[in-house]
C-alpha cells in the first residue's frame, strides 16, 4: 500500500469519531497494538530528542523497504508513534522522503496535542525521515 493511501484510510478512521476524547481513546489503543522493540534497540541512541517522553525508534532496511519499531513509556505516544510507522514502515526511503504530512493536521492532531508533545511528534517525523535520507544515500 502506498503512504498516500495509509494517510487517507487514517484520515477516514478519525473522521469515525465525534470529539477528540473518541479519538485520544483510537490513539491509545493503536499503542496498545504497536509491535513491541527488542529490547536491544532501546538504547540512548535511538531515542528520540525532543520529546516529553521516551520515545525509541529503529530502522532497519530490508529488500530495498524500511521496516520501523518503536516503543515508548507514555501510552498516547505510544499511539502517536503507531500512526507514524504504519504510515512509513515497510516503505522506500525515496518515497518516505517525498512524503507530505498533510495527513497529521487533517486529523487535527497537532492541533490537539500539548506543545511538547507537538514538538515530540515532530521529532518523531524528523527521525523517520533522517532513517529514509540515511539509506536513501546507500542505495
Amino acid at each position: 500500500m502506498k503512504i498516500k493511501d495509509i494517510q487517507e484510510e487514517i484520515v477516514d478512521e478519525f473522521s469515525m469519531f465525534d470529539d477528540w476524547m473518541e479519538r485520544y481513546e483510537y490513539i491509545i489503543e493503536l499503542g496498545k497494538k504497536l509491535p513491541m522493540i527488542k529490547e536491544e534497540f532501546k538504547t540512548e541512541n535511538n531515542l528520540i530528542k525532543g520529546c516529553q517522553s521516551k520515545v525509541w525508534l529503529q530502522g532497519e532496511q530490508t529488500d530495498g523497504k524500511i521496516v520501523f519499531t518503536a516503543d515508548s513509556d507514555a501510552i498516547l505516544t505510544k499511539g502517536i508513534i503507531a500512526i507514524l510507522i504504519r504510515t512509513f514502515s515497510n516503505q522506500k526511503a525515496s518515497d518516505i522522503l517525498d512524503a507530505d504530512m498533510d495527513f497529521i493536521d487533517e486529523i487535527g492532531l497537532k492541533e490537539h496535542l500539548s506543545p511538547t508533545r507537538a514538538n515530540g511528534l515532530v521529532s518523531m517525523i524528523k527521525n523517520i525521515k533522517m532513517y529514509a535520507l540515511a539509506f536513501n544515500t546507500q542505495n
